[in-house]
């Protein structure tokens, strides 16, 4: 497949690049795709709620009255559950969500989901461009110039750009990464992705 290249003011550059098959022309993997978008997401959460047990409660612990003859139930310290600002039972613990999955199923997911924006002609190539401070309305300008659309687009960039990113920082739906963070979930997440002429060699380079 063939894309043409634009410049940053939306007009032809008059390139085109020549997109690898292996990366953007497979038959998608849906499972695969499932698999590496299940694996980020539980990636991403930190499993750090907390609550205290009756062991952990700072209650005193002298017994709240006489073993028999009051006539209700025996409690031994106010640290029990059923007392207001007691230990909770059963309560959610640190844990860990992380999971790992086999490098050449972390690829074809990643193909699979590049290879569906291809079929959708959702791919955009931009030629290299700087930013020579951050400026949020110019980061909208490109956008706009080439047609990338209002909503949920990802820009790709070979090497990491501090004016572009801080640029973008402040747009919800434009998010920039580089071609070394480039992931599943963030691909299909996206309505349009952009991607700067050379992060297509990078991407077929990395095929195996």
């Amino acid at each position: 497949m063939k894309l043409p290249v634009y410049k940053i003011d939306g007009t032809d550059s008059g390139k085109q690049v020549e997109l690898d098959e292996r990366v953007f022309g497979i038959t998608p993997n849906d499972h695969a795709i499932y698999l590496d978008v299940i694996q980020y997401l539980a990636n991403q959460r930190h499993g750090n709620a907390k609550t205290k047990d009756r062991s952990e409660v700072a209650y005193s612990t002298k017994k709240l009255g006489r073993q028999k003859g009051g006539g209700g139930a025996r409690h031994g310290s106010l640290k029990a559950n059923i007392f207001v600002g007691g230990g909770r039972v059963f309560g959610p613990k640190p844990r860990f969500y992380r999971t790992k999955l086999n490098k050449k199923l972390k690829s074809l997911a990643r193909c699979s989901a590049l290879s569906y924006k291809a079929a959708e002609k959702a791919i955009i190539m931009l030629e290299p461009f700087t930013l020579e401070a951050p400026k949020t309305k110019e980061m909208v300008q490109i956008t706009a110039n080439i047609k990338a659309g209002t909503r949920k687009v990802l820009y790709v960039l070979p090497q990491n750009s501090d004016n572009i990113f801080l640029s973008s920082r402040n747009l919800p739906e434009v998010n920039v990464i580089t071609v070394d963070e480039i992931n599943t979930y963030a691909v299909m997440n996206a309505n349009s992705l952009v991607l700067i002429d050379g992060v297509q060699d990078i991407l077929a380079q990395r095929v195996k």
